[in-house]
């Protein structure tokens, strides 16, 4: 029996897949989504229980509660704003956007493994420039637009290796795309971000009419299961973009949720110190163990093991441990609780003990 036709994209298309075990009842402790490790502050609990009350009702399409507390924080003005189901949802809105025959999306390589299924889902090629010492090669990104181009990311920081661009070459960078391309600054993790030469997405954004940021309430507001982040560029562009979001994607609990989170801010800011801490605690240890590993600026550190990337995820897989593995690639270890990362620290240890009595033994013949 013959099936329906779907796009001929979908027959290449590798699913996005969790690393295993995540979301088993027990599952191992939980270092590759780079979640927040810390549980839900009393008032926001409290109110999703409330937005349960209402859930035969649906929610406000244009998120207006939240999009002026988002206004009154980022102190810039609402128009400014389109509120969306997580930052994911607006990349997507982003690759069907410019999607046109022909169109061309260019990004760094490794960078988030969704940009290239959402540029293939939207008809729009994927022009992917391999990273320069764990960093985006900025010049080569810029020698890479074509007229054909019509969306350049910056993952900044950049997952998976967490690390930054500089202000001043981004702003080399932007000087030398077409003002008729759109560059978003994908910034999932700016709130972890403590380099001062790192650029301000915000700031940028203010001056150039074809940037806009994107960011979300995942990662250090602690609301990864609730699906919200938000977008800021010029009024122009996003007036135009909302048109483009699925109206009813971001729930009543979720909305409640983020406007309760920014009134919480502060609090939940101490939060990601402990974290920016805990991040500094675990490389330094990793690099005492004699590991690669660049500076990071978001809540997850990168080892760059190369070939034996996949062997040091089984490892930790059969130790209890989740991280996220890149074959051929390095590892992504998401910062956890202090116990959590300590578990993975002594594991790591071992990995390396194992791997140099190996080595050793290769050489001798033992």
């Amino acid at each position: 029996m013959s099936l329906p036709r779907l796009s001929p994209f979908l027959d290449e298309l590798a699913a996005y897949r969790p690393s295993d075990g995540v979301h088993a009842a027990a599952g191992p402790l939980p270092l590759a989504a780079n979640e927040s490790p810390h549980t839900p502050l009393p008032d926001i609990a409290v109110a999703v229980a409330e937005a349960g009350g209402a859930v035969n009702r649906y929610p406000d399409p244009r998120c207006r509660a939240l999009t002026r507390a988002l206004a009154r924080t980022l102190g810039v003005d609402a128009g400014r704003i389109a509120v969306g189901a997580g930052s994911v949802a607006l990349l997507q809105t982003l690759f069907q956007a410019v999607a046109e025959p022909g169109a061309e999306v260019v990004h760094a390589w490794r960078s988030f493994e969704l940009y290239p299924m959402l540029a293939g889902l939207a008809g729009v090629r994927s022009v992917q420039v391999p990273l320069a010492g764990e960093t985006h090669d900025l010049a080569a990104m810029a020698d890479r637009i074509t007229d054909a181009t019509r969306l350049v990311i910056v993952c900044n920081p950049n997952n998976p290796t967490g690390t930054v661009v500089p202000r001043q070459d981004l702003e080399r960078f932007l000087a030398r795309v077409p003002a008729t391309c759109l560059v978003a600054l994908d910034e999932a993790y700016a709130e972890y971000v403590r380099d001062p030469a790192t650029a301000d997405g915000l700031e940028l954004a203010a001056r150039r009419p074809n940037v806009v940021v994107l960011r979300t309430f995942s990662k250090a507001y602690g609301l990864a299961a609730l699906r919200v982040g938000y977008l800021v560029g010029d009024p122009r562009v996003v007036a135009l973009l909302r048109r483009a979001c699925p109206v009813y994607a971001v729930s009543t609990a979720a909305q409640r949720a983020a406007v309760t989170a920014l009134g919480l801010r502060e609090e939940l800011m101490e939060r990601v110190d402990t974290t920016v801490a805990e991040r500094t605690r675990i490389r330094d240890a990793l690099l005492a163990l004699g590991e690669r590993v660049p500076d990071s600026q978001a809540n997850f550190l990168w080892l760059r093991l190369d070939e034996e990337a996949a062997a040091f995820g089984d490892w930790c897989a059969g130790r209890g441990i989740s991280v996220r593995t890149f074959p051929g690639e390095g590892v992504r270890v998401s910062v956890g609780s202090p116990r959590d990362n300590d578990v993975f620290l002594g594991t790591a240890a071992e990995w390396r003990v194992l791997r140099a009595a190996r080595r050793f033994g290769a050489v001798t013949g033992t």
